[in-house]
Parts: structure tokens; sequence; C-alpha cells
């Protein structure tokens, strides 16, 4: 049985409203309103000058979000406040009706607030799959993102296992005009939150019930209907879990060209100039289960031998803008405490186009590694490139090539 939880709100005259939808006929739904109060506005109201300075959006933006974050009610400023009860009932697939939903709707005068859209991430686990396809998506609109010219706040709930739980998100949602993204493995739970969504209009896309649905009935068999990590659920540790983390025990040992004896154990070696993403580069990786070592590349210091001993199709350089490699190179110096008197030639412009040009030569002469130019790449990028060639010549798979560099 799903429970109900109702909010007690005082009988007021009912005034209709209606809900449009594009498909079927509008939906009505009784509102009841309290009247505003007549209330003769005062000197300081009316006189420009001698009003109130309004609030800071900014400040307004950072509160409203911590508190959505923090599951705390919101209260706004305010001179005038509607309270409505909207009596829909979610119908589930199993039958059961919910109806436990008043939402508050509030006007605010005279204080101009721009928190952008917000995406509610909703998911009965940890929300990986709805965060990351969210994520995927917004990358598709950067051009906008960057200088807040469509700002987007997103804010995830996981682990939300009944429906109880869930029509509170939802009625959170409608309050703040949210879209919501979900990801519920129980085919009752997303049935509710699409009908929900449905009735207060709030849009929103169920992520994992479309492609289920297509793998159950291309294997010919029903899905279980539990997410991963629900009780009951048993997860055999495999060979590929231990393979992983053998891979990142090795990977961080062989950090920044420690124990280069042991190059030839790698999958894969990076090699490049410093600051050019080696390590995070070599944990994503390693998390997929290949044992990565990464070798820096500095003027003055000999490479090891054995990084030349090794299988060349293994290894792979690394290089990047010399103007976008310096101001990491100073943010980094910055960071330790170096200031503009006592920073070494570690972030200089001549310095830095030197080393990139001595990494280059190593390159030239080293023609099978491929050259991956990390600049504005994503790790999740170049991992992708690297692991395509390490698949490609594996297989032996051949693609015309314009250029070494990728």
């Amino acid at each position: 049985m799903i429970a109900r939880s109702t909010l007690s709100l005082p009988n007021l005259p009912p005034t209709p409203i209606h809900v449009k939808s594009e498909s079927k006929p509008p939906i009505t739904a009784s509102i009841s309103s309290s009247p505003r109060t007549n209330q003769t506005p005062s000197a300081a109201d009316t006189d420009p000058q001698t009003r109130k300075p309004k609030g800071s959006s900014q400040l307004n933006r950072w509160s409203r979000a911590r508190a959505i974050r923090s599951g705390r009610k919101l209260d706004r400023p305010g001179n005038r406040t509607q309270t409505a009860e909207v009596n829909l009932q979610v119908q589930s697939k199993e039958g059961v009706s919910v109806e436990p939903h008043a939402i508050e709707t509030d006007t605010v005068d005279d204080v101009e607030v721009n928190l952008g859209k917000t995406i509610y991430m909703v998911s009965d686990g940890t929300g990986w799959t709805a965060e990351h396809s969210v994520n995927a998506a917004l990358g598709q609109f950067d051009y906008c993102l960057v200088d807040r010219g469509c700002p987007v706040n997103t804010h995830l709930f996981s682990g939300i296992d009944d429906v109880e739980k869930l029509m509170e998100i939802i009625k959170q949602a409608a309050k703040e005009g949210a879209m919501v993204v979900y990801t519920l493995a129980d085919p009752s739970m997303a049935e509710s939150a699409k009908q929900a969504c449905k009735l207060w209009g709030i849009p929103s896309t169920d992520i994992l019930g479309p492609i289920t649905e297509a793998i159950a009935s291309h294997l010919g068999v029903s899905p279980s209907g539990l997410p991963r990590g629900a009780p009951g659920r048993n997860f055999p540790l495999s060979e590929d879990y231990f393979k992983r983390i053998e891979a990142i025990e090795f990977t961080i040992k062989q950090d920044d060209g420690a124990f280069p004896q042991n190059l030839h154990k790698a999958d894969i070696v990076l090699t490049g100039v410093s600051r050019t993403g080696k390590t995070p580069l070599s944990i994503y990786l390693a998390q997929k289960g290949y044992k990565v070592a990464n070798v820096p590349i500095v003027m003055g210091v000999g490479l090891p031998k054995t990084l030349f001993e090794v299988d060349p199709e293994k290894v792979f350089g690394l290089t990047i803008n010399p103007v976008i490699l310096q101001t990491i190179r100073r943010a980094r110096a910055k960071s330790l405490g170096f200031g503009d008197e006592t920073r070494s030639n570690y972030s200089e412009m001549d310095h830095v186009r030197e080393e990139l040009g001595f990494a280059g030569m190593i390159f030239a002469q080293n023609p099978v590694w491929p050259v991956i130019e990390v600049t504005g790449k994503a790790i999740e990028e170049t991992a992708a490139i690297i692991l395509r060639l390490d698949h490609d010549r594996k297989h032996r798979c051949t693609m015309p090539t314009i250029s070494k560099r990728y």
C-alpha cells in the first residue's frame, strides 16, 4: 500500500482553473485562494527615493539553491501569497491512486530574481545514469552556459524508493517550475512519476524506461524492475572487478615516472610535459581496467630507457597549446604559494615553448607514438581517443588519418 500525505489548507471560495493539454481535453482543478487585503500604501512604498533597495539576485540564487539541496521549505519575500489545493489523482499501473498534493505558489513584487532553469534528477539508485546523461546533454549548450546566457541549476535526488518521497519531489518541481529527469527501475514508480508530471504540466523525461523496454523486446524476457543495489540482488565479485582494482593499484604506483622498470607491464603508457593531464587521465583509464603508467618529459632530465624498449603501440604522447599551458602552470604555481617575484621559469612562456618543442622532437623521433592534442578536450574525450586507437591496433583495424595528431 502506498502511503498518503495531506496538507491542510483553509477552506476558501473555489475558483476554476483550466490546465490545457495539446492532446487531451482541458483538466479542471479546484483552486482556493485567499483574497488580497486592501491596504493603503505608505510613503516609503510609493516614493522611489525612499523605497527599500531590491534584494541581490545573486544572493537569492545561492540561498535558494542551498535551500533546495538541503530539503528546506522555501520562504521567499513577497506581499502576495496564493495557496492552491489541486485535487488530482495519480494512477499507477497497479491501480493505486495518490492524492497528497497541495501546491503553494507565490509571487514576489518589486524583487528581480534570475535563478535560471532548474533540472531535477530523480533516481532509485545512485543517480549516476541520470547525472551523466543530463551532463552529456548540457554539453550541447555550452555556448550559452559558459557566459550564463541560459543559467541551469541541477539537483540530484538519489535513493528514492517509495511513491511518497517521489511525489514530494515532483511537488517541489511544480513549485519551482523545474524539469524532472528520472531513472526508476520499478515500472509502477516510473508510471507514477510520468502521470504526476503530466497532470501538473511538468516537463519530464524517462531515461531508463524506453531503453529497458527496447532491450526486453529484443531479448524476449522481462526486466526485473529492481534498482541496482536493491536488497535481494546479488552482485558477485567478478573477474572484471578484480581487474579494475589491480589496474588502479598499478596506476597509482606508476604515477609520474615511478618504477620505470615496470613499464612493460602497463597496458598504456602516457608521456608529455608537466601539466598536460597525465595523472587524471591515467586514473580515469585505470577505472576502466587498464594498467596505465605515465612518464613526464622534462628538459635536462633523461627519459628512462625502458620507455623506448616497450611496445611502441602502447605509448601515447600528450601535447597542449603553449598559452593554455602557461595559464595552467601559473595557476599551479600560485596555488603552491609562489608569487611573481619567486616564480621560476616553470611558467614563463619562453620556457614553456622550449619544453613543448623538446617534447615534439621526441615525438618526431618515435613516429609510431600517436600524439594527442589535449587543448580544450575533457579527460573523457582524450580517453576515448586513446581507447579507440588501442582497440583499432589490437584488432588491426585500418582507418585513413589526415594527421598524426588527434
